[in-house]
């Protein structure tokens, strides 16, 4: 049998894949393209981006792997075998990022470090008010494995914090709330968001002007999931009357970010290029080795995505 292994990765990343997943499934035989092997002899399908149609016609298929968190750009390919398995990754080390990149935003927002960076830009020496952390209420948006690492990150530092997911969900030393109803008295009370929601219908748009004007007025806003969440113009709307304070971003609607676009030179915007939990492709080989063992052993395979959720 064959592991197809079909992504949209230059040469360097599609190297280093091939190594880690190699040292981990020793002895497999791969095939970049599905036209390298017979089709019913091909498996597995391990992807990051595949193009469109890339998985057609392959009549034994019995797991497609991604080897991203987000599965959104998979699920919207029409070709995509609607009866294979298909398991998103859920790295250890990834989660461990996100957590670390959220508690950096949420710091630099609580403690005025944006502040002070354009401060220094301006030659000017003027410390500000400091307030403790158990002063600050931060509100995390999605309770799934990257949510839940970063909220509790966020709570043992001592902040004040919830989560609220769209189903119920419990973590462990955090308060979670759930549904719409219980969603815009959080937003009025968070002085910092933290938004690590799955993209689906549901969630598109889900920060427009409306959410934005239920937030509480001076609030931080982090989006660290996907930039198809964010109404933009909205969001510039809500910094330029002062609704909130600053927006702390890694993702976008369209990437690389257009060098036009507003975000750029906005005072209140500080940007990452989509860089705040890259994919760690030693942890997350080994991940996917472990779903691909059990697949083939006819054993449960972990992190399973709901076609219907869209997660």
């Amino acid at each position: 049998m064959s592991i197809l292994l079909a992504t949209h990765l230059d040469a360097a990343e599609l190297a280093l894949w091939r190594r880690e997943l190699e040292a981990v499934l020793p002895g497999e035989h791969w095939v970049l393209r599905a036209d390298e092997a017979r089709p019913e002899d091909i498996d597995i399908a391990i992807v990051a981006n595949p193009p469109s149609g890339a998985l057609a016609g392959l009549p034994h298929l019995r797991l497609i792997q991604s080897l991203w968190a987000g599965v959104d750009r998979l699920l919207a390919d029409a070709s995509l075998p609607h009866d294979v398995p298909l398991a998103r990754m859920v790295d250890p080390a990834m989660n461990e990022a996100m957590a670390q990149t959220a508690l950096w935003a949420v710091l630099s927002l609580h403690r005025g470090f944006f502040r002070y960076a354009r401060q220094q830009r301006e030659g000017r020496w003027q410390p500000l008010p400091q307030r403790r952390a158990d002063e600050v209420e931060v509100l995390v948006l999605g309770l799934g494995q990257m949510g839940a690492t970063t909220a509790q990150h966020l709570a043992r530092v001592g902040y004040r914090v919830t989560g609220w997911s769209t189903r119920a969900a419990q973590v462990p030393g955090v308060q979670s709330s759930a549904g719409e109803e219980a969603l815009d008295a959080l937003l009025a009370s968070a002085d910092i968001v933290v938004n690590l929601l799955p993209l689906t219908a549901r969630t598109r748009d889900f920060f427009d002007a409306r959410r934005f004007a239920a937030m509480k007025r001076g609030a931080g806003f982090v989006n660290l999931a996907r930039g198809a969440h964010v109404v933009e113009d909205d969001l510039i709307a809500a910094l330029d009357s002062q609704q909130l304070s600053h927006a702390v971003l890694d993702v976008f609607r369209a990437e690389p970010l257009p060098a036009a676009h507003a975000f750029w030179s906005h005072p209140q915007v500080f940007l990452l290029p989509h860089a705040a939990a890259q994919t760690d492709a030693r942890s997350a080989a080994a991940v996917a080795a472990r779903n691909v063992r059990a697949a083939r052993a006819g054993h449960s395979v972990h992190h399973l995505v709901d076609r219907a959720r869209g997660y």
